[in-house]
């Protein structure tokens, strides 16, 4: 017995002595990866040769993102490295992995040292962080190494710029964007301001006197509008190869121009919209839109509807006025709260037993809802969402609200004429877990 204890008490001594050199390299190498690439080259390089040689290999160097996002407020970040990071990147590790990167994020204040000091033969995807919009001209503009990246090897491009709070789209960004549409010729994705959920900058196209772009190329595309003529716009022009759009709407209402909002679109295959506020003409617009997406495979919808003299939208509706039209659908997400007003008009509306028995059979999934209806002037308002929950906003809670789990919820809005109670206050602390913002 004491020879055995003896052998499990070395055994234990030698565990406490490992060292980080002691790890395998396939070790080594998960360790690195849950770290950022320009941590990792930052923190290991000239250590030993080994580590070296591990930080440095091909296949886990690929992707370098060169920003540091801290949060000073809402709407004031920088994404900024410290400056003794950025001369070790530039000096000591750029000239040692420029030729093989892949991808690559700067921001606009390191721009210049890392962009254009480099040559990046394998570059493909480029993502531009906190730009602000006339520099982001100039540089599109004038400069002949960007040019010649987007024009020859860009393929996948990645745009953000400071958000600010105002309800006019910047013409600037607008022809930004433009811009990029007829510059980059091998362009594959764009996701034009929607790195950040809560970076929505927006463009307002269908104004501009030239909407003469063009993109032979451009299959993917993540963009915030003005208007609903914006997302029309886009359909309808010359992105011929367009199959997935990811488009949030500020304002859907009725059309200002003469867009056909009729012609089939045979080519999309995934389609999102997400607008926050109310949708009054959902029947002469949204409708209308969705049916024409005749190959569409995955539709996701975030929308909150106003309608008068009218009943909720429920499962049934969304099948005989949508579903039925996209064949080809395999991934239907949505959330839809319908607020209805039928005042001086008596109009049966649906209790939530009725809202959840409208969707059995009609290949939606689980569904949550929540229905609160003010029967003295037959108010009321609806809430429908697919589960589990994907959306990072959810909207218009009220008292009627009972639960559920929404673990991707960063923004909640709670509206209702009766006072929220503290027990209600508890049910979201446990419903929204990771809850950043609460409106009331």
């Amino acid at each position: 017995m004491n020879k055995q204890y003896a052998s499990i008490k070395m055994n234990n001594s030698n565990i406490y002595h490992l060292h980080i050199l002691d790890l395998p390299n396939e070790i080594l190498f998960i360790i690195f990866n849950k770290l950022k690439t320009v941590d990792a080259l930052y923190s290991l390089m000239d250590i030993n040769e080994r580590f070296d040689r591990l930080v440095l290999d091909a296949l886990h160097i690929h992707d370098l993102d060169t920003t540091n996002m801290t949060i000073k407020s809402y709407y004031d970040r920088t994404f900024s490295i410290d400056n003794h990071v950025l001369d070790r990147i530039c000096e000591k590790i750029l000239p040692q992995i420029h030729h093989q990167l892949n991808e690559l994020t700067v921001e606009q204040n390191s721009m210049e040292r890392i962009l254009f000091t480099f040559n990046y033969p394998q570059l493909y995807s480029l993502s531009l962080v906190n730009f602000q919009e006339e520099i982001l001209l100039q540089y599109l503009t004038g400069n002949s190494i960007l040019h010649d990246l987007l024009t020859q090897q860009i393929t996948h491009l990645n745009i953000d710029v400071p958000y600010e709070l105002k309800s006019e789209a910047s013409k600037t960004l607008s022809s930004i964007f433009v811009l990029i549409l007829s510059l980059c010729q091998q362009l594959i994705s764009l996701n034009f301001c929607q790195l950040f959920s809560d970076r929505k900058a927006l463009i307002c196209i269908f104004k501009l006197q030239s909407r003469s772009y063009m993109s032979s190329t451009l299959t993917k595309l993540k963009v915030n509008v003005a208007r609903f003529d914006d997302c029309l716009c886009l359909l309808v022009g010359n992105l011929k190869c367009l199959s997935t759009l990811i488009i949030h709407v500020k304002q859907i209402l009725l059309s200002l121009s003469n867009i056909d909002n009729r012609k089939k679109l045979p080519n999309l295959k995934c389609f999102s919209l997400t607008s926050i506020e109310f949708v009054s003409h959902y029947d002469k617009l949204i409708i209308p839109l969705l049916r024409r997406m005749i190959n569409l495979e995955k539709l996701t919808v975030f929308l909150s509807v106003l309608k008068t003299y009218s009943t909720f939208i429920d499962g049934i509706e969304l099948h005989d006025q949508i579903l039925i039209y996209m064949p080809h659908l395999n991934k239907f997400t949505f959330n839809i709260f319908t607020a209805v007003v039928n005042r001086n008009m008596k109009i049966n509306l649906s209790s939530n037993e009725d809202i959840q028995h409208s969707f059995i059979g009609k290949g939606c999934g689980e569904v949550g809802s929540c229905v609160h209806i003010r029967s003295e002037d037959n108010v009321g308002g609806s809430h429908v969402y697919s589960l589990p929950y994907k959306f990072e906003y959810f909207i218009h809670l009220n008292n009627s609200f009972q639960g559920d789990i929404f673990d991707t919820v960063r923004y909640l809005t709670m509206t209702d004429g009766r006072p929220f109670e503290h027990n209600l206050y508890k049910l979201i602390s446990q419903c929204f877990p990771l809850l950043e913002q609460l409106h009331i």
